[in-house]
């Protein structure tokens, strides 16, 4: 994994100018430098709140994000800090400061909007900081939650009637945590003392009543229910020498909480972002909201494909060319050496590929792979060749350069040479046999060397008057066999590699397919326990909003209260009250 590249100071990430947002593309360079999984945590908020505050406590400095202290925001836009997670080694906390919600010198109120947007979008984490109380009149300010479904899109093409499921929401959207800067109440409902999580809760419930006021105000609270099924709360604008103790320490909880159970950023299926992805993403969602269009989740996931898959196909191709070149030494003294090591690198490789890839419902990345490892091999095989060629034929220079003079000088020219010379050309290729490693070109090159010499061989034969020429005829006739030989042994080597190479190819398929079976079957056990907690939340859901039916009609709203203290709609909640 790559270092967290340094950041003193926080950055903006996306400018709010002129009623237009741009993306920073210094910031962008340095989440493109990120390859480890993000924590994205990002804190929206009414302005002069506190929330520039958390996020310098949860970097570890008391300075960076900029505090405010006057009647006018500081933080314009959404600014970024990336730094090394605490907690998690290989991961980078990613902190997302957005402009206070509210602000009275922006003119167009839609800005907030997609600013809420965007934290929602490209957090795992959502931190929404207010004052006081949770009451209905901070319920009321948080009424972007409502607009959330007008103004993202899981698919690309929605239902007919143009209306999307609340809880297809849900396995996109990050955690909600509320924090509660200065709460000073009692912990307490109808005489009995209640839990944080219950408090959150008894602020969620539905208010009885079918009228157009209960129905209004009860549109932020379904939202928050549907939407965040994990959620919890916080802080002021201070300096830390500032604080007292008991303030201090509800900072250190938060910090902990964050850090404990903020969650990486994840997409479907489980896929990682990384810093590059979140890069990515950013500019996606920016694009859409600048083109007037509505951002769509899935179509963001698609678009990540081609990066995220390309991605995977090159670190899975560089796994096998680091691979192969740290376990093979040319030349390879068979075929079949470099062929099992090729193998073992491959299966290594594509395991790398299906661990960093998603969504190639056609295959196409993983095809790419398989050409792309294939070539590698080709290159692979011609290198290793060359090699064998180059040292045996080095060697059998070295080994014949007694021959070659002795040839020269005519040492052989006389009667009997033709025996001197056969005696003389046996020592070299007994020598050469006992070279080790020479490589799959060592028959092949010997091969060539001897037919060399067989001019030579002839002239000696014809000049050698020691033999008749019935012997000589017999000697034509014997050279001949054995040359037949050496090229039928030469052509049994070469059809053996054939079939070797053959089947290395065939168990390469097996290989990616064996593999591809692997990830999706995972896939579907992926798809069915998603499958099953969105039917869970979704009857959790509407049994929690039948309750509240029920409890109009009848008018037993305390009884129902009572009775949501004890309901879960989804994953366990939290929230964090810190005291003035």
């Amino acid at each position: 994994m790559a270092s967290v590249p340094i950041m003193l100071v926080p950055l903006c990430l996306v400018e709010n100018k002129n009623e237009q947002l741009r993306v920073n593309e210094k910031a962008l360079k340095i989440l493109h430098k990120i390859s480890q999984p993000v924590v994205v945590v990002a804190i929206v908020g009414p302005y002069h709140t506190g929330k520039s505050y958390l996020m310098n406590c949860l970097a570890g400095e008391n300075l960076g994000f900029p505090l405010g202290s006057t009647v006018q925001s500081e933080t314009k836009g959404i600014w970024m800090w990336c730094v090394p997670h605490p907690t998690k080694p290989d991961h980078t906390l990613v902190l997302l400061d957005t402009e206070g919600l509210g602000n009275v010198e922006k003119g167009d109120p839609k800005n907030d909007t997609w600013t809420f947007t965007l934290a929602v979008l490209l957090s795992s984490t959502l931190v929404y900081n207010s004052m006081g109380t949770i009451n209905n009149d901070a319920l009321e300010k948080l009424h972007y939650v409502i607009e959330l479904a007008e103004l993202i899109r899981v698919k690309f093409s929605p239902r007919l009637d143009g209306v999307e499921d609340s809880t297809a929401f849900v396995s996109f959207f990050p955690d909600f945590v509320w924090t509660v800067r200065d709460f000073t109440l009692e912990l307490n409902l109808h005489g009995h003392p209640i839990t944080e999580d219950e408090y959150l809760e008894n602020a969620l419930r539905m208010i009885p009543g079918n009228n157009a006021k209960a129905k209004n105000t009860n549109k932020s609270r379904d939202c928050i229910r549907c939407f965040f099924p994990n959620r919890k709360s916080h802080i002021d604008d201070v300096l830390e020498n500032q604080l007292n103790p008991e303030f201090q320490e509800q900072s250190k909880n938060f910090c902990s909480y964050i850090f404990t159970h903020a969650k990486i950023k994840t997409l479907r299926e489980g896929v990682k972002v990384t810093g590059k992805l979140l890069g990515s993403l950013v500019e996606i969602y920016v694009g859409a909201i600048n083109s007037g269009m509505v951002p769509c989740l899935e179509d963001a996931v698609t678009t990540l494909t081609q990066c995220k898959n390309s991605a995977a196909v090159q670190k899975a191709a560089d796994h096998y060319s680091e691979q192969m070149a740290q376990r093979v030494e040319f030349p390879t003294d068979t075929l079949q050496e470099l062929l099992n090591v090729h193998t073992a690198c491959e299966r290594e490789a594509i395991t790398v590929f299906m661990e960093h890839s998603f969504k190639d419902d056609k295959h196409e990345f993983q095809k790419n792979l398989v050409d792309t490892i294939e070539r590698k091999k080709e290159a692979l095989l011609m290198q290793n060749e060359e090699a064998s060629v180059k040292y045996c034929q080095a060697q059998l220079k070295k080994l014949s350069e007694p021959l070659m003079r002795r040839i020269s000088r005519g040492a052989f020219s006389v009667p009997g040479g033709r025996s001197l010379y056969l005696e003389e050309k046996k020592k070299v290729e007994l020598g050469y046999k006992q070279l080790p490693r020479k490589g799959v070109k060592a028959k092949e090159v010997l091969q060539n060397f001897l037919q060399s010499q067989s001019a030579i061989e002839k002239s000696i034969l014809h000049s050698d008057k020691a033999l008749t020429d019935g012997e000589k005829a017999i000697a034509v006739e014997r050279a001949k066999r054995e040359a037949a030989e050496k090229e039928q042994e030469l052509l049994r080597q070469q059809q053996k590699e054939e079939q070797e190479g053959k089947e290395a190819q065939e168990g390469s398929s097996k290989e990616h397919i064996a593999q591809l079976e692997k990830k999706l079957d995972r896939k579907m056990q992926n798809h069915l326990r998603r499958f099953e907690w969105n039917l869970d939340h979704k009857l959790k859901v509407s049994l929690d909003r039948g309750l509240n039916n029920l409890c109009s009609v009848l008018g037993i709203s305390h009884y129902v209260l009572e009775i949501q203290s004890h309901i879960s709609i989804g994953m366990p909640r939290e929230i964090i009250f810190l005291g003035s």
